[in-house]
């Protein structure tokens, strides 16, 4: 027996993972399950659910898809719930459904906060009020919400996304002290600039015209903030989601892990 013998394993554990159908969801979802994983696919996006979902399975995991909307803590419940009548419990909660927001904070509307701050705010502290009970049912567990890179680099017109994830970073170090107790880690992800269907809001311009210019010059501009000079993709915060939910991680929990390239370094 070595050190690193079941340091990544899953086998036996429960997972629910919400923005599963596409991007760090859906990369998230598939390296839990090869790890050994049951996983409960959430997504308000259906056909992507099912289809991740079906993936998981074909390649020889254990996998379901349910349709959510992070916004609804009942439908929150109803995930978690199904996980459990599934398969006999829930040991990991991902909150990784998002949304971007754009514009200047001085023409912000009401109606925009709402939207971006329901989805990232109120949708992952529905995931996790959601998913509390059941781990504390199997005597511990862990979380994982995902903040950004944008908590640490102000950029204009990107204050509601980066106001809203520095409210998830707080969150998660609020719970980590609360649930501790409970044998219940909660750590955060703070990703760098992740090639998903997310970036292709980068493709349009202002007047909402594809434009493959103005997306490659977003890449090389992200690129040249790494010392790298890399930009990241969905695996690489799926693989960090691994090591946190796994044995390996253990002793992590209220922990910020910025998977971004060195991207906010000082350099």
């Amino acid at each position: 027996m070595t050190i690193l013998d079941g340091a990544f394993s899953l086998e036996g554990r429960v997972a629910a993972v919400t923005g599963a159908a596409n991007g760090i969801g859906r990369a998230t979802a598939f390296v839990l399950a090869e790890a050994g994983a049951a996983v409960m696919v959430g997504d308000i996006d259906a056909d992507g659910a099912a289809a991740t979902a079906h993936e998981i399975t074909s390649r020889g995991g254990r996998g379901s898809a349910a349709l959510i909307d992070t916004r609804s803590r009942p439908s929150m419940d109803a995930m978690v719930a199904r996980a459990v009548d599934e398969y006999g419990g829930l040991d990991i909660m991902c909150n990784i459904a998002g949304i971007a927001g754009s514009g200047l904070l001085e023409s912000l509307t009401e109606s925009d906060y709402d939207h971006v701050h329901d989805v990232n705010v109120k949708g992952t502290l529905f995931g996790c009020q959601a998913a509390i009970p059941a781990l504390k049912a199997r005597g511990g567990g862990t979380i994982i919400n995902v903040s950004s890179t944008g908590i640490d680099v102000p950029v204009p017109g990107n204050g509601v996304y980066s106001m809203t994830k520095a409210a998830v970073a707080m969150l998660s170090m609020t719970l980590a002290v609360e649930l501790g107790p409970f044998g219940i880690r909660v750590n955060t992800l703070a990703p760098g600039a992740t090639l998903t269907k997310f970036s292709e809001r980068h493709l349009y311009d202002e007047q909402g015209n594809r434009t493959q210019d103005k997306f490659d010059a977003f890449v090389e501009r992200m690129k040249a903030l790494s010392p790298l000079g890399i930009v990241g993709e969905s695996v690489d915060q799926a693989l960090m989601v691994l090591f946190l939910v796994s044995p390996a991680g253990r002793y992590a929990t209220g922990n910020i892990f910025r998977i971004n390239g060195g991207q906010s370094m000082p350099w």
